[in-house]
């Protein structure tokens, strides 16, 4: 197997095993709209790399995390509805950096390996980041896993046991936003979200503990990732969207199937 099929393996496989028990909390809260926010904001993040010569995935990471912080203020002032403040945030984060990235002087930016991923050109250096990244998500989401279940349930309740609902929240938003920055490179800023969801959705099917559902999520994602390479590679189709395709066709597979859902 080509070198390069082999980094994009071991990639797609790190980014599906950290997105399957975020992905999780995703669907359980409801949070698609929020992660496509988040998303769309990675393309200014990207912007201000260029701008100010910095890592792209430290950039998008301090662009997801800035916008995650003002979407709290908003949203404790309740000026308007949360997915009315979700919609302007999303497409206006786009439009800027859409336009920034064209302003910029001498500088060729590939808009669509951003858009859509490029799976098959992950270096090394990016699998450095995918799984260090990686690795410190799934060990905050594995010490905040009571409180966010917790939370999620029934926020106030966890409250009057002494949860502290706005950190847990705020650092669930941060987490996906971290995710965000390391799958970038993997599906693209326009598929990202569905990487997080479609897997998830397609394990809530198998499972009946939110244990099993993140498992079951993250096993799912991988083998996304594997049939969307396989068919990328002699189909000759994007690799992204391939992925995702792949993890949409498990999803339709599972729910036609007569299985109780459980979870």
């Amino acid at each position: 197997m080509a070198e390069f099929l082999i980094l994009a393996l071991l990639g797609g496989i790190g980014v599906a095993l950290v997105a399957g028990p975020l992905g999780s909390f995703v669907v359980w809260r409801r949070m698609a709209y929020f992660g496509d926010t988040l998303a769309h904001s990675a393309l200014l993040g990207i912007a201000l790399g260029v701008l100010f010569d910095i890592n792209f995935n430290l950039a998008v990471i301090s662009c997801c995390v800035i916008l995650a912080l003002i979407l709290v203020s908003l949203q404790r002032q309740r000026l308007v509805a949360t997915d009315t403040l979700l919609g302007i945030m999303a497409h206006s984060s786009l439009s800027l950096g859409l336009v920034a990235v064209s302003l910029l002087d001498d500088v060729r930016v590939d808009l669509l390996e951003y858009l859509f991923g490029d799976l098959l050109a992950i270096t090394p250096n990016d699998l450095i980041w995918i799984y260090v990244g990686g690795a410190v998500v799934l060990l905050l989401l594995w010490r905040l896993w009571n409180p966010l279940l917790a939370i999620t349930i029934n926020e106030e309740l966890a409250q009057v046991e002494g949860v502290n609902v706005t950190q847990v929240r705020l650092a669930l938003m941060l987490l996906i936003g971290v995710v965000i920055a390391i799958a970038m490179k993997v599906v693209g800023i326009l598929l990202i979200t569905s990487l997080l969801i479609i897997p998830a959705a397609a394990a809530r099917k198998l499972a009946s503990t939110p244990e099993q559902m993140a498992v079951f999520a993250s096993l799912l994602g991988m083998i996304a990732v594997a049939m969307g390479l396989y068919a990328s590679w002699h189909f000759d189709t994007p690799a992204g969207p391939s992925v995702v395709v792949a993890a949409l066709a498990e999803f339709l597979l599972l729910y036609s199937l007569p299985i109780r859902r459980t979870a």
